[in-house]
């Protein structure tokens, strides 16, 4: 290429090449720092907005969990907080105690049966009521909506109250109920004496109180399946369990394993129900986790035994924790 073609392509000014100005350069600067300055501030701007539930979080749960940790550690009783006097340090020797008592291990297996019959009732029923919401009109839909919110927002109290009503020995609705069938006698009947049917009659009140928001949340999972792919599995032949198997329950499965991850986690920490069942006084076959380290800490007043008790029961759903968190991030990473 000649001289004269290289000046040709070149913008002249008076016969000159052209250099950038200053003048346009500068601008062009600002607007990338001004860039990088928004990149920065949108980076740091969700961190600040979480900042005040995180400081919140930390001095109720944070405080309390740290507190309660130090306290197994020690031997805390009734008389040094009368008297003011600090509690002895025993190191392990509060673990050694609860995890080699046959006791604490006959409420941890009862513990984890009634929340494997609480979870998987509460999941089955939960998912038939979403399923059933889904063929039903409009107006029907609403009104189980709102029952069953209804349901939810009830206090524990009148909850409770009311199931203590159906299964009195003497006035209950489901005594009178069962007498009236051919051959069959339940005046009078105690169904807390055995402690199998006591511990089932929670188990409803339980199941009854959690039905509404698995019911409701998995109806709004089955709302997101493509009606599409249902009518193409009809058309190869599939039936209605096999498209809910293959076609339905792949979609909704993020959501029924966080609810379900959920209710274990929720049942682990039964209490109130069993003390109003049982009117402030539990047997011994009444004792589940959380109970069982309420009775230590307030009834055997050895609150150092009943925070180590707590200790353990949050390391066995850590890792139910650990799991539900694994579940958030992947459904994250779909979306």
């Amino acid at each position: 290429m000649s001289a004269a073609d290289t000046h040709a392509t070149e913008p002249v000014t008076g016969g000159r090449p052209q250099l950038p100005s200053p003048l346009t350069t500068r601008p062009a600067a600002k607007r990338t720092g001004r860039a990088a300055g928004r990149s920065r501030q949108s980076r740091s701007l969700p961190y600040l907005l979480i900042a005040p539930a995180l400081v919140v979080m930390i001095g109720v749960l944070g405080y309390p969990l740290v507190d309660t940790i130090v306290l197994s550690f020690q031997d805390e009783r009734r008389n040094n907080l009368w008297n003011g006097v600090a509690a002895p340090w025993v190191g392990f020797d509060q673990y050694t105690s609860i995890l080699g008592d046959s006791e604490f291990w006959t409420v941890v297996v009862r513990t984890v049966v009634f929340v494997i019959v609480c979870v998987v009732g509460t999941m089955a029923a939960g998912l038939l009521i979403a399923l059933l919401m889904q063929r039903v009109s409009n107006w029907v839909r609403v009104t189980m909506s709102s029952v069953m919110i209804a349901v939810w927002a009830m206090p524990l109290l009148v909850a409770t109250s009311v199931f203590k009503f159906m299964f009195d020995s003497d006035y209950g609705l489901v005594n009178q109920l069962l007498t009236r069938l051919p051959g069959v006698d339940y005046t009078r009947h105690n169904w807390f004496l055995n402690p199998t049917t006591g511990m089932g009659i929670i188990a409803l009140l339980v199941i009854w109180g959690a039905i509404p928001f698995i019911a409701i949340s998995l109806h709004a999972a089955l709302t997101q399946v493509p009606k599409e792919l249902e009518e193409a599995a009809r058309i190869d032949g599939a039936k209605g369990f096999g498209i809910f198997r293959y076609v339905t329950f792949p979609i909704i499965k993020p959501v029924f394993i966080m609810t379900s991850t959920l209710s274990v986690i929720w049942d682990f920490g039964v209490l109130g129900q069993i003390l109003l069942m049982r009117n402030g006084q539990p047997e011994q076959d009444y004792q589940l986790l959380g109970l069982y380290s309420y009775t230590q800490a307030f009834t055997v007043n050895s609150f150092s035994r009943g925070a180590a008790i707590s200790v353990v029961t949050v390391l066995l759903l850590s890792g139910i924790a650990v799991y539900y968190l694994r579940q958030l991030l992947k459904i994250g990473e779909v979306e």
